[in-house]
């Protein structure tokens, strides 16, 4: 072990190391952090240059996010994998990936882009139950199925950099605890019980997170046998967070605007 004198070293020594970094919780959401140069965040789409008859961008789509009906785009945001090969295959350039990463709505329908009009951003919660939550939300996370993307960036939101908990917001071990249920993977039969057992077991009123496209619709695995077809079929689902997976920032904008720290 460690004598009195190098315990103290040690102390002092781990002391200026944290001094000499600085303070490293990003001040979100009064400023942006830079993103990466491969960051593809809300899609956007012109649809005067898009042909009456043209496909490509719809065929190329791994997961029919993208459909073409009486000569208009839509884009199904909810069930994109972001992958970026509608774009690379737009012989118009008409499809582009922007860098806005706000994509969090209240309504499974706002995630469906047709080019027209504003992005519905997600709105806070009823007065209600913003005033019993007061100004904290407890959350109990369950990965339903996912392949640990998903989970990565719910789990990055409590390290230093996000400082998830300086806003009222923690994700909880039991049920019990818990003001609401954050859902991310594509929910599997084999965790149907698991996850339905999981939100009755926290108490009412609460909340309910589709976190990521395997959540939201099933994702690449929609249509499979054993594989529900989003959380939304299961239970009332109260914010919806698109992506695959989405980048932390995007679940953190749609987490503090349910609370309403964000408008």
């Amino acid at each position: 072990g460690l004598t009195c004198e190098q315990g103290i070293h040690a102390m002092i020594g781990a002391l200026l190391a944290r001094l000499s970094q600085g303070y490293r919780t990003l001040k979100y959401p009064e400023e942006t952090p830079p993103l990466s140069g491969r960051y593809r965040g809300l899609p956007q789409f012109d649809g005067t240059r898009c042909p009456a008859d043209c496909t490509v961008c719809s065929g190329a789509c791994p997961t029919g996010a993208i459909t073409r009906s009486e000569g208009k785009t839509r884009l199904d945001l909810g069930t994109c994998l972001f992958c970026g090969q509608c774009a690379a295959a737009c012989p118009e350039h008409a499809l582009t990936f922007s860098r806005e990463h706000r994509m969090a709505v209240r309504q499974r329908d706002g995630l469906v882009l047709d080019g027209a009009g504003p992005f519905p951003h997600a709105a806070a919660l009823e007065p209600g139950l913003r005033r019993l939550l007061g100004r904290s939300l407890r959350l109990r996370e369950v990965s339903a199925g996912g392949c640990n993307a998903c989970e990565a960036d719910t789990n990055v939101l409590s390290t230093i950099s996000y400082d998830l908990a300086r806003f009222g917001i923690q994700f909880v071990a039991s049920p019990r605890h818990a003001d609401g249920l954050l859902v991310t993977g594509h929910v599997t039969r084999n965790m149907e019980t698991a996850l339905m057992k999981t939100y009755e077991a926290i108490p009412e009123p609460n909340v309910v997170i589709a976190v990521g496209a395997c959540a939201i619709s099933g994702g690449m695995f929609s249509g499979h046998d054993e594989v529900v077809r989003g959380v939304g079929e299961l239970l009332p689902v109260d914010l919806f967070v698109p992506g695959c997976p989405p980048h932390p920032l995007t679940i953190l904008d749609g987490l503090l605007r349910l609370i309403g720290r964000v408008r």
